[in-house]
């Protein structure tokens, strides 16, 4: 690209950009961060399309405590975290009333009760926030589902089409590291990404014969490598779907292997056959290990929390391969850090159309329904998910269901979640990934509700919670 202006002439220009509503893609600490007036709701709308992301929060970089005080909620602890040296992005409910013309465009987290913040963490930042005086949007420089861009070249042929103007500087970026994120839950921190500041610090467990090298799921990805008694774990690499987060995930292999020199023994995968991982680990020449996905997660909080023996692990998310080939995710396991038993699980029911319920709550509820009613599904028309299907659609998964033509059974609580927001109305179709989950839980907050459904554990080879009678 043509250069605009060097030394402080670029930064001069790169601040009007933004005063003007430009879109400015910045190099930073781990990667490129997209920046756009915050409280220009034209821009930011600019931004998404650009970015093709139609309605996934952003996060926001504030200039200081205070202007960030003015429009959420924080408490000690929240303001602990974000002045500490990790400058995580934090989860901060909005505040109800915002004086004056400072608050934030709704465009950048749509009907979202919370806002993603974070301050300054460079001498750039900072610069760039005191002359700016407003909080701007600090996105991953990327397309969605891709990594971060890292270097000039990358960043000129990737975001092209995206940023106004770039603002680089000649401190070369080794690894990519997106922004962590944290969230106060139940009056601690929980790192929802872990991420710069976070990562590879180590999580510490007894001290193992044999270094291993877990490779990671398919979604979220990060890797983790043993030696002694440390787990040193990744920064976020995001999920496998590109060709570009492909090359990420090796990457970050042979970077963590390059940093800490280990002599692995074992390479460590999830059970699940089709994901790039799994084909990755078998790809290398060291045994495998196959990790059933939910009793992963299980130990994986075992080993935070430094619990050993036996537990009764309950693991529940969108979807993770079975010991039986289905899709599991409403899990109940008796777990120790090496093995575990199925001792319950919701009753499974059957998605129509598979992966594609995930972006269409609809048919997980239309699933649910046919299910629980059989074939009664003509007495409840008035339900906001069946009104959501025209005749032929309804006649046409029905058929798919009776045949079970590409629609496979899940436990999935995560699915469950989607159901019930499609039943009451508030997603037939989602625009990124756990959206109904969260608009479901968003639309609860403050609710007094002491209601409940009666269940049913029914005694099988394994205990079945009737989510679904």
């Amino acid at each position: 690209g043509n250069v605009l202006g060097i030394r402080h002439e670029a930064l001069i220009l790169a601040i009007e950009a933004l005063k003007e509503g430009k879109i400015v893609a910045a190099k930073g600490l781990g990667g490129f961060h997209l920046f756009v007036d915050a409280q220009n709701e034209e821009s930011v709308q600019m931004l998404r399309k650009r970015k093709h992301r139609e309605e996934k929060p952003f996060a926001l970089m504030f200039p200081t405590l205070d202007s960030i005080e003015a429009q959420c909620e924080v408490s000690d602890k929240e303001k602990a975290i974000l002045l500490s040296g990790e400058s995580p992005i934090v989860l901060l409910t909005k505040r109800l009333k915002v004086e004056g013309d400072i608050a934030v465009t709704p465009a950048v987290a749509p009907r979202n009760p919370n806002l993603g913040v974070m301050l300054p963490y460079t001498p750039l930042h900072h610069t760039l926030m005191r002359e700016l005086q407003f909080p701007v949007v600090a996105t991953s420089g990327n397309l969605s589902d891709e990594p971060i861009c890292i270097n000039e070249l990358d960043a000129l042929e990737r975001l092209e089409g995206i940023a106004d103007v770039f603002l680089i500087h000649d401190r070369p970026i080794v690894r990519s590291v997106d922004d962590s994120v944290v969230r106060i839950m139940m009056d601690r921190p929980l790192v929802l990404r872990r991420s710069r500041g976070y990562a590879p610090l180590p999580v510490s467990i007894k001290e193992q014969g044999s270094s291993v090298l877990a490779v990671g799921g398919h979604l979220k990805n990060t890797i983790a490598l043993s030696i002694k008694e440390n787990v040193f774990i990744s920064q976020h690499i995001g999920d496998l779907e590109t060709a570009q987060s492909l090359t990420a995930f090796e990457e970050t292999i042979e970077s963590i292997k390059e940093l800490y020199e280990p002599s692995e023994e074992y390479i460590v995968c999830d059970m699940h056959p089709e994901y790039i991982s799994t084909k990755a680990a078998h790809e290398m020449d060291l045994p495998v290990i196959a990790v059933q996905h939910h009793h992963a997660h299980i130990v994986s909080c075992m080993a935070e929390n430094q619990i050993e023996g036996d537990v009764l692990g309950i693991a529940w998310d969108g979807a993770g391969y079975g010991t039986d080939k289905t899709i599991w995710g409403g899990e109940f396991l008796h777990a120790t850090l090496t093995d575990f038993k199925r001792v319950g699980y919701f009753k499974p029911f059957r998605i129509p159309g598979g992966d594609k319920a995930i972006k269409e709550p609809r048919r997980t509820a239309l699933g649910l329904l046919i299910e629980m009613f059989k074939g009664r599904i003509a007495d409840y028309r008035d339900l906001a998910t069946i009104k959501a299907f025209d005749v032929g659609e309804l006649k046409t998964i029905q058929q798919m269901l009776d045949k079970e033509l590409n629609s496979p059974e899940t436990s999935s609580v995560g699915r469950l979640f989607d159901a019930v927001a499609s039943l009451i109305g508030l997603h037939q179709y989602v625009r990124f990934e756990g959206q109904a989950a969260m608009e479901l839980e968003y639309a609860l907050k403050g609710l007094d509700l002491k209601d409940s459904y009666d269940f049913e554990v029914v005694l099988r080879m394994a205990e079945e919670i009737d989510s679904v009678g």
